[in-house]
């Protein structure tokens, strides 16, 4: 059974009206995973407390899953060229987004995911964005990303066979991963990413945290 973002991914002709008439579809819509979100007065919580922690995904606007989901694995073609794996950054805080150049959302909100790339970048994290475009046409992916001044990574997912790994049903569709490999939390639809919300959420998964309070 095909999803709405499969039929989005894959129907190029139609793929452009579904942008336009079903824009606040994409900006509701869900992603499906494996385990479900933590919920205000569950157990389970950072540091033996739930609320703290959870405040600060839900100002930022960010679902968070329970401790202990391993991120799907993938090695992924790289707009210049190489290639890149998941593995490559165990170490990192990685934000993981999946996009494409006809997604509206993706578009706005790109500029914030380059300040947030480039104020803590130094600090241990990084930004990685996975473009689902059919084909991976680079006549269409290399302006586009030359005209929003983007310098995080850009990885190719031309079949989708990596954000149907990670069950993507909209986008943007955004992943926080812990050092080490977890998946802290994921959001689907815009967001403003360079937020002072979204920085205290950064700040606190970022490596090596405790040593900047």
């Amino acid at each position: 059974m095909k999803s709405w973002a499969s039929d989005a991914i894959f129907g190029a002709t139609r793929r452009q009206s579904l942008v336009r008439a079903g824009l606040a579809i994409v900006l509701l819509g869900s992603v499906l995973w494996f385990l479900p979100a933590r919920r205000p007065g569950e157990e389970g919580g950072h540091h033996g407390a739930a609320a703290p922690g959870l405040d600060l995904f839900e100002k930022a606007g960010v679902v968070e899953l329970k401790e202990g989901q391993p991120a799907p694995g993938f090695t992924l073609a790289t707009l210049g060229g190489g290639q890149a794996s998941a593995a490559d950054h165990r170490d990192k805080l990685v934000i993981l987004n999946f996009w494409a150049t006809w997604c509206q959302p993706c578009t706005l909100e790109m500029p914030s995911l380059e300040a947030l790339w480039s104020r803590y970048r130094d600090r241990g994290l990084i930004v990685i964005g996975v473009s689902v475009d059919r084909g991976a046409p680079r006549a269409l992916l290399e302006p586009y990303v030359r005209n929003l001044k983007l310098t995080f990574p850009i990885l190719l997912d031309p079949d989708s066979k990596t954000s149907d790994r990670w069950r993507v049903t909209a986008i943007p569709a955004t992943f926080l991963i812990r050092p080490g490999g977890d998946v802290a939390g994921m959001v689907t639809g815009a967001r403003e990413w360079n937020s002072k919300e979204m920085r205290a959420l950064v700040e606190r998964l970022l490596p090596h945290a405790r040593a900047h309070r």
